[in-house]
């Protein structure tokens, strides 16, 4: 059985990175610690100039919650026109309806206006009420791809729905494992799920070269990243998760 690793990222640098380790596609955001939003048309055509391996764009206006007004649809509208026009390959993105349920009607049409792109609906699924109906829903949308932890912390801690997901699913939509994916339990989880699509970082996190550090002056949450640590995607682990995975046999 054939899998493919998908690595999550917000650079140039990790794009290369994550094609020379072995990586079969990036996910590009920019914000992680806000778990992704929309990343700028330069980053794009950076990145899509720099790697041949496939290319796949969140387009998500904002963190916080999938409920989106007129102003933001819109916004997510010509973002997926741009990243198209930029050479993305796929989009990422999801809606929600205010009862945690798949807003099937404008994703649907976010789908329609990214073809020929391929679509992957992102974890805006763990935060819909039902995981069954959550992924009928999803399927009316168009959608190719599921990306999901199981309704859990981790996709660890999801492996059991992740599997019934994907029986529930047969041939109508890939299912993609994400959320806490390393090299210490992607095994376990591949064993468990028999999914053949993996979405994770395998980021490093390294020290800045500036010589000189301001102290006391933060550029966002301390609590989440100094401005003087750079997290980027660590070709020797992606090469120890793509090994693993294809010694397995399911």
């Amino acid at each position: 059985m054939s899998f493919l690793v998908e690595i999550c990222i917000d650079s140039v640098a990790s794009a290369c990175i994550a094609e020379a380790a072995g990586a079969g596609r990036v996910e590009l955001c920019s914000a992680l610690s806000e778990g992704g939003v929309t990343p700028s048309i330069g980053l794009i055509e950076s990145v899509r100039n720099n790697v041949s391996i496939p290319v796949n764009v969140i387009i998500r206006p904002r963190g916080g919650d999938f409920l989106y007004n007129d102003s933001e649809f819109s916004v997510m509208r010509r973002d997926i026109e741009r990243a198209g026009e930029a050479g993305a390959d796929g989009i990422v993105t999801g809606i929600l309806n205010r009862d945690g349920t798949v807003d099937v009607e404008r994703t649907a049409l976010l789908a329609g206006f990214a073809a020929p792109m391929s679509v992957t609906f992102h974890r805006a699924f763990d935060m819909c009420r039902d995981a069954s109906r959550a992924l009928e829903d999803v399927i009316a949308t168009g959608a190719d791809r599921i990306l999901t932890s199981g309704h859990a912390r981790s996709a660890l801690d999801g492996a059991k729905v992740i599997r019934e997901l994907i029986v529930l699913s047969g041939n109508r939509i890939k299912i993609m494992p994400g959320g806490g994916i390393d090299e210490y339990n992607i095994s376990l989880l591949a064993k468990s799920t028999g999914a053949t699509e993996y979405h994770l970082s395998g980021r490093r996190q390294s020290e800045s070269m500036m010589t000189f550090r301001r102290k006391g002056i933060f550029m966002g949450d301390p609590r989440l990243q100094s401005e003087y640590s750079i997290k980027c995607a660590d070709a020797d682990r992606i090469r120890s998760i793509i090994k693993i995975l294809e010694s397995i046999i399911i």
